[in-house]
């Protein structure tokens, strides 16, 4: 199943405003275009918005967004498309969690798991209903390698994960036809804010490579899952072969 190929119309809308591939994607995408970055509320997108003003962008708006307060989502939206429709929606938002501390304490594990899967899944749908009314515009939701086969080293994270790229395949069959493109992005093991401190994972990627691979897939169109770099999915296709006794002393 292939997406539609090209930028739709409208504005560039980063949920997680602050990220770091949110910003790249941003960046891409900015010329002429208004760009709407959405922030926790009281965070400083000063530097940000200067980035996406400087790469183009026609006019960029900051908005407060609190992912986990799914109930505010609908009206998040609402007030962004009052001066004009999202045309690409990036879903940036997310957290790595406390592994050790989730394997003790089930509040974090509900805490890993409302804004890697709960959240994401909430705002997929509210920005589908409205796209697929006008049959026009383009999602993009941030899956990872992780969820292909859990690891023990970080198999909260990694749950989380793979309920998105389940809930999102299924969307994504659900909007065939209607005009809207979801892409399903699945990047491996990124160097950034995030993973500061950790040992980069074979194939690891920068957020300024994820970005391009996404902005090149959102103008050029193809199916729906993107791996980023392609040589994990040939890698992760051998991983479900891996034996449960090797795979549980898999690192991150």
């Amino acid at each position: 199943m292939s997406g539609g190929a090209g930028v739709p119309e409208g504005a560039i809308a980063v949920f997680g405003g602050r990220s770091e591939i949110g910003g790249e994607v941003a960046r891409r995408l900015a010329s002429g275009r208004r760009v709407v970055l959405a922030v926790r509320p009281g965070s400083d997108a000063a530097g940000a918005r200067a980035a996406v003003l400087a790469a183009g962008a026609s006019a960029v708006e900051v908005v407060d967004f609190d992912a986990d307060d799914t109930a505010s989502q609908e009206g998040v939206v609402a007030g962004i498309e009052a001066s004009g429709p999202i045309g690409v929606a990036v879903l940036a938002f997310g957290v790595l969690g406390d592994q050790g501390l989730a394997e003790l304490d089930a509040a974090e594990v509900v805490r890993i798991l409302h804004t890697d899967f709960v959240a994401q899944a909430s705002l997929l749908t509210v920005l589908a209903a409205r796209m697929r009314q006008r049959a026009s515009g383009t999602l993009v939701a941030f899956s990872s390698v992780a969820g292909q086969r859990v690891r023990r080293m970080n198999y909260v994270y990694g749950s989380a994960k793979a309920g998105l790229d389940g809930f999102a395949n299924g969307l994504a069959d659900a909007l065939h036809g209607s005009g809207v493109d979801l892409v399903v992005a699945r990047p491996g093991f990124v160097k950034g804010r995030m993973t500061a401190g950790m040992k980069p994972a074979v194939f690891s990627s920068t957020p300024a490579q994820v970005a391009d691979a996404v902005v090149r897939r959102i103008r050029q169109g193809g199916a729906p899952e993107l791996w980023i770099p392609w040589q994990l999915r040939p890698m992760f296709g051998v991983a479900r072969a891996v034996p449960r006794p090797v795979w549980r002393r898999m690192p991150r």
